[in-house]
Formats: structure tokens, sequence, C-alpha cells
């Protein structure tokens, strides 16, 4: 992987079918406005944000409890100069044991500092992975977006 890609890690104490199960439960921890499968390979859903973000995502590789990955097919922010900056990058989660612990590394391959989203996309997804997935994955609910597009804060 291109060491200039988004990539952030999570370290926990559960299983890795636990951490799977989260991961693919993306209304648990992204946003509630998913529509469609996020569980099996070629499931697509669509994402969006109020009128900033919107994008679709296709399950290109699922191998149950180690690896997740998305590709981005279609995608529109209001905010960035190129609305569909998102299109043709990949959203992994790999997924292992280290130390008695599961060990998620989440890639956005392609969600580099050269996109005008970088900043702000590094940012948000930081905070659903370490904040939003990490609670899902350990007490068993996320902070995803609300239905109104809201963040739930802890």
């Amino acid at each position: 992987m291109h060491s200039h890609d988004f990539t952030t890690t999570l370290l926990v104490d559960k299983t890795p079918a636990e951490a799977f199960n989260a991961i693919t439960n993306v209304r648990g921890w992204w946003s509630e406005e998913i529509d469609g499968g996020a569980a099996k390979l070629n499931d697509e859903f669509t994402y969006h944000y109020r009128d900033i973000h919107g994008c679709t995502m296709k399950l290109i590789e699922v191998e149950p409890n180690q690896k997740v990955v998305w590709l981005v097919t279609e995608n529109y922010f209001s905010f960035t100069k190129d609305k569909r900056e998102w299109i043709g990058t990949k959203i992994i989660f790999d997924i292992s044991l280290k130390d008695n612990k599961t060990q998620i590394i989440f890639t956005h391959l392609g969600l580099v500092p050269e996109y005008e989203c970088f900043d702000i996309c590094s940012n948000a997804w930081g905070q659903y992975i370490q904040q939003s997935l990490y609670s899902l994955i350990t007490t068993g609910v996320g902070l995803p977006n609300t239905k109104g597009g809201e963040l739930k804060v802890a």
C-alpha cells in the first residue's frame, strides 16, 4: 500500500468475528442513511450526508473475519472542485489477531494528500473509525450520522 493513503488502526478486546460484524453493520457506525446491502460480496450501498457528500460503494472483496474492501463507484462532494474525487478509490478493512487482541487496519486507498478533500475526509474517517466503529465493536452501540444528518456525540 502507498504510504500516503489515509490509514488508521484499531486494537480491540473482541474477536475478529465481532469486528467483522460491526464493520459490515455500516448503519451502526457510519450513517443511518445507508441504502442497500453492505455485508456480502457484490453488495452495493449508497451513503449521503445532507447535500454535502454522497457516494456508492460496491463490496469487491469479503473474507469473513479477515477483510472487507469497498470500491467507490460514484461520489459527490459539494465542497470540492472535482465533485467526483473518490471515484475508483478503495476502502479496506484488514482484520487480524495481534497480541491476543483484534487489530483492524482501515485504509482508504487513493485518499491522498493531493486530494482537495484529504484533510476533511481523513479527519472524518478518523472519527468514524476511532470513535464510532470502535464504540460499536466494544459496546455494541456506534455513533453514526442520524437519519436527519446529524452526528451523534459520545
